[in-house]
């Protein structure tokens, strides 16, 4: 026998392997392999095998990798494929090399795995170290627990690199871009690591690791990492409204920066995040690391801090939230995601998506981190189950009741809705830009309802020029009567909270029976645009006190507009440059000089792209011309926001398709 031969080099065969395990898009250095799929290897040989020879293979994942914790198996070519183990399979055999087969199991743990090899005659600690491969879980495979069977909703919910996040309020919803980048350089190294620094980890990681095969316990873990309260995390949140010492949430544009940045500053959260920015980073990292993950918007999305399924605000006889009062909240929006996994903890009716949130709003097991709670077992009630149940719930279900709270400490409910909250939960179509209202997978449909007063915008949404806002009536009563109307108005958050007061008056009001009558306000620019935040929001409230001893609240979210168009001149090819042409308009009644375009796409261009906007006449329109250059093909999102000192980003993306080079 000959007891001499070595593996001497392995060929990876990153071309072949990648295309059939889809992760040729991933730049790093090493083979890049799905779990419960095989993948090839040529192996280079010192000698020739004898016919009994075989050549017994080591992959161990993760420090103190043991057999008996999964994370590391001894196996041996053979014939034929096993299903639950390791295995490898002798393809074809030359004098000096082999062709051999690998596979795992489609529960194998995933992560970054050392493969070492030896001829099965030669002593136990010759093995020869072949270097290394990262194994991600796989939709493709039935068996894995993230299996998707349909192949377009597998290209946009783990392929797809670019995506829409819906923001604004439920009568006005309005479409971001975003880019998740999972393909860009070093994000699967900071996906990995994002696991690796994990309490969980730290504490022990060797049996830390052993689960990473589960894919509700990586989502459980991401969704606390993700945001930096208890481990620092990736992303602090900020909801003040001052983002000095950091990037204010809106300027991002997408994952890739964010994630960079905390890795090369050895893991220092990155400030600021609100709701999206989370939400795009973890959808990111889950699609990275081969989990089908989408981004979904819940409007008007209650924050029920008491678990009482009622969102409590209470006012005074303005309509202003007194905020020592209030701690629920309803949010115009709040962004989460979703994941697509097998429940094997709760049985096979909750498979399917799971909600995920790595937005800091209430600690779960002590630790600030959310789901996965199954989409099912929301709509069908059953809150008890993991995780998280009852929060999500209250998110889509609460009831909405404000409070006038009197100046001797009593309260009377002004008003109420049972179904305000969880509105239009949206998220990005398969394959498409549009919007596709999901709200049916939350909850059964609810009646419709009915109000006496209102508020009326005669130009929704609103310009920047100033506001005239209009209500009241008709009135219900048989007998005239007095209605005394106090209006307040004020810019605020996305989360609803108050930056500062804006409008603050009062009208008498004489109504005839069945009489409608309307109350011109003007609120002009100049009174709000040192309070505008970047959300673009205020929030007008009439308080209605009925001669009759009736009171009403009655209130409108108003998101300002904003105006921005992106067009592609031509056809877009790899490696030849294309001209693209932007058209803005100043939304101020007053000269912008520091105008400036900021471009970012995936596979469009490298890194961030300035160019400068020439000075603007109040509300004139500009045309900007720039070339770029794609470097991959098939659908790229173009994002481009203007930017200025004087007014909030406006935001607005393309998507180009790009084909392969001639």
């Amino acid at each position: 026998m000959n007891t001499g031969v070595r593996v001497t080099s392995v060929d990876w065969q990153r071309s072949g392997n990648g295309a059939a395990h889809h992760t040729q898009e991933y730049p790093c250095p090493e083979l890049v392999v799905r779990r419960g799929q095989p993948f090839r290897l040529t192996l280079d040989l010192s000698g020739d095998l004898d016919s009994e020879e075989t050549l017994i293979f080591t992959v161990e994942t993760g420090p103190k990798a043991s057999e008996a914790l999964h994370t590391k198996a001894v196996f041996q070519t053979a014939e034929l494929e096993g299903g639950d183990v390791w295995t490898a399979v002798k393809e074809s055999q030359t004098e000096n090399s082999m062709s051999v087969s690998l596979a795992s199991p489609p529960d194998a743990v995933i992560g970054r795995y050392q493969l070492s090899a030896r001829a099965s005659s030669r002593r136990r600690h010759s093995d020869r170290k072949l270097g290394e491969f990262v194994l991600l879980f796989n939709p493709w495979c039935p068996e894995d627990d993230v299996f998707l069977a349909s192949e377009e909703e597998r290209q946009e919910y783990v392929l797809n690199d670019s995506g829409i996040i819906f923001r604004g309020v439920e009568k006005h919803i309005r479409a971001q871009g975003w880019n998740y980048g999972q393909f860009e350089e070093d994000i699967l190294d900071i996906c990995l690591s994002i696991l690796d620094r994990s309490p969980s980890h730290q504490d022990d990681p060797a049996t830390d690791v052993s689960h990473r095969h589960n894919p509700i316990y990586v989502t459980r873990i991401i969704s606390a990492m993700v945001n930096s309260n208890n481990d620092r995390g990736v992303v602090q949140g900020q909801w003040q409204g001052k983002y000095g010492s950091g990037t204010s949430p809106l300027h991002w544009r997408g994952s890739v920066a964010i994630l960079q940045k905390w890795f090369k500053s050895r893991f220092k959260p990155v400030k600021y995040g609100q709701c999206w920015v989370f939400a795009g980073v973890m959808c990111t990292v889950l699609r990275c690391l081969g989990i089908a993950t989408r981004v979904v918007s819940n409007f008007n999305s209650a924050h029920d801090t008491d678990k009482n399924l009622s969102v409590d605000k209470y006012v005074d006889s303005f309509g202003r939230t007194l905020e020592d009062l209030t701690e629920d909240s309803m949010w115009n929006f709040h962004v989460w995601n979703e994941s697509w996994f097998a429940r094997q903890d709760l049985g096979p009716s909750y498979n399917g998506w799971q909600v995920l949130d790595a937005t800091p709003q209430e600690e779960s097991e002590g630790v600030f981190q959310c789901g996965p709670a199954s989409v099912t077992a929301i709509r069908e009630g059953d809150i008890h189950l993991a995780h998280d149940g009852p929060f999500v719930f209250a998110e889509v279900n609460a009831d909405y009741i404000t409070w006038l709270w009197n100046e001797d400490e009593s309260r009377e409910r002004v008003y109420s809705d049972t179904k305000k909250i969880g509105r239009c939960i949206s998220t990005k179509a398969v394959g498409s830009d549009s919007r596709v209202d999901i709200t049916g997978l939350y909850k059964y449909p609810e009646g419709k309802g009915h109000m006496l007063a209102f508020i009326q915008c005669p130009r929704w949404p609103l310009g920047y020029g100033g506001l005239v806002p209009s209500s009241l009536g008709p009135d219900p009563f048989p007998d005239p009567c007095r209605v005394q109307v106090n209006l307040s108005g004020a810019t605020i958050l996305y989360t609803r909270r108050p930056v500062a007061e804006i409008l603050h008056e009062s009208h008498a009001v004489k109504l005839g029976p069945q009489e409608e009558k309307k109350i011109p306000v003007a609120i002009s620019y100049s009174q709000y645009k040192e309070d505008l935040t970047e959300d673009k929001k205020i929030l007008l409230a009439a308080m209605c006190f009925v001669s009759k001893g009736e009171k009403l609240l009655v209130e409108k979210d108003i998101t300002l507009e904003d105006f921005i168009t992106v067009k592609v001149l031509g056809p877009a090819t790899v490696g030849v440059a294309v001209t693209v042409e932007v058209t803005v308009v100043n939304p101020l009644l007053e000269k912008v000089e520091d105008g400036v375009l900021m471009v970012e796409g995936s596979g469009l261009l490298q890194g961030q792209l300035s160019i400068e906007v020439p000075s603007l006449q109040p509300q004139e329109k500009a045309l900007v011309q720039f070339n770029i250059t794609p470097s991959k093909s098939g659908p790229r999102q173009l994002q481009v926001d203007f930017v200025s000192h004087h007014f909030p980003d406006i935001k607005g993306f393309v998507i180009v398709d790009v084909a392969t080079a001639k």
